[in-house]
């Protein structure tokens, strides 16, 4: 009985495993070849019925990386880096200051729900059209000082080229090698507080070797002849705040669950002990909320790194200080058909998602196998 239940199960299952197979890993895998490939690099050859395919490794990536005619690439990445800081921590903190206002017992709670939650019923095209709307130079958001009297605001929101907290693109190795630090330090105090000597010993050996590391040789590597500073791009700014505001509510429903799943006897007993209303939420309500932060950052990054049609909407394809690698990599493929260059921008765009998800899938799984 047992075996022609799992034969029944692997017959049920199969048509969804081949499906994915094929449409799923098979593409990803087509698409990493490509990516090797020199396909589309000669403009004769692109469109080909039968184009002559070169195999050249990792030459499309190491361009993207270091080739002169690459700059946007690098900047699209930063732009990425700030839009997902800056987005995440904004969804995040106006959500739960949302959660914790509807958790006070308001009269008309439910039409403050559906209002804060109404944003997200919306498509990014939606959005990224209405903010386009209030963010005009001459209209919108820039007109209301008028409405008491004043002048006008002059604010380019959507098309300023100016920058702030500039860098090198020189200085990424060490960059990268003093974030690991960070990292390494974080596991090395959280395996030192659970008692796991020997994984706290392995973090801060591994700390000291990528510290030496970034302080003594990541600054002599060069990975391009010449300086090249990119920074945040504040016409990101109008972005930041039409994608906000169409995700806090994700985040305040999240929170508000968390906040109505805790117990009013942990509160209370928090309060007998001679707690406040502050240190109450900061020693119990807070702590018990990590893991929904947790869950939203996940989701709010994964939307974040391949965060396209917001930005299509808000300001075009072509506008290159709004530009992310989600974009590009529409432009490289589908405009100037360098199809394996296109390719490399998509598993780029692919590693960082995963970055993101996988550790978060493994921590979940193993976490349900222990119970």
């Amino acid at each position: 009985m047992i075996k022609k239940d799992r034969l029944t199960a692997i017959l049920m299952l199969m048509p969804s495993v081949i499906l994915l197979a094929i449409f799923v890993y098979g593409f990803i895998g087509q698409t990493v070849y490509t990516s090797l490939t020199n396909w589309g690099m000669d403009p004769s050859q692109a469109l080909a019925i039968n184009p002559k395919i070169k195999f050249v490794g990792f030459a499309m990536y190491k361009e993207l990386f270091t080739g002169f005619i690459d700059i946007r690439f690098r900047q699209d990445l930063v732009n990425t880096f700030f839009f997902t800081i800056f987005f995440i921590a904004g969804c995040l903190v106006l959500g739960l200051g949302l959660a914790f206002l509807l958790d006070q017992n308001l009269k008309a709670e439910g039409l403050y729900r559906t209002i804060f939650l109404l944003p997200m019923s919306l498509s990014f095209i939606v959005t990224g059209t209405i903010w386009r709307w209030l963010l005009q130079p001459k209209g919108g958001i820039n007109m209301l000082p008028s409405l008491i009297g004043l002048e006008p605001m002059q604010s380019r929101w959507l098309t300023t080229r100016e920058q702030i907290w500039q860098f090198n693109w020189q200085d990424i190795p060490q960059f990268t090698g003093w974030l690991i630090v960070l990292v390494l330090l974080w596991i090395s105090f959280s395996a030192f507080r659970n008692k796991n000597k020997s994984r706290a010993l392995v973090a801060f050996i591994s700390l000291l070797a990528i510290a030496a590391w970034s302080a003594f040789i990541a600054p002599k590597i060069l990975i391009l002849p010449y300086p090249e500073t990119h920074g945040f791009n504040i016409a990101f700014v109008g972005i930041i705040m039409a994608a906000i505001w169409q995700m806090s509510g994700y985040t305040m429903a999240l929170y508000l669950a968390g906040l109505r799943g805790i117990p009013q006897a942990l509160r209370e007993a928090a309060s007998v002990d001679g707690a406040n209303e502050w240190q109450i939420y900061r020693h119990v309500v807070l702590p018990l909320l990590k893991p929904i932060s947790l869950s939203a950052m996940i989701i709010l990054g994964h939307i974040s790194l391949k965060i396209f049609d917001l930005i299509f909407a808000m300001t075009g394809a072509d506008n290159s200080t709004t530009d992310v690698p989600a974009l590009l990599m529409y432009l490289t493929t589908f405009r100037a058909n360098q199809f394996s260059k296109g390719a490399a921008i998509a598993v780029i765009l692919l590693i960082m998602v995963a970055f993101v998800i996988i550790p978060y899938l493994w921590t979940s799984l193993r976490s349900e196998v222990e119970r």
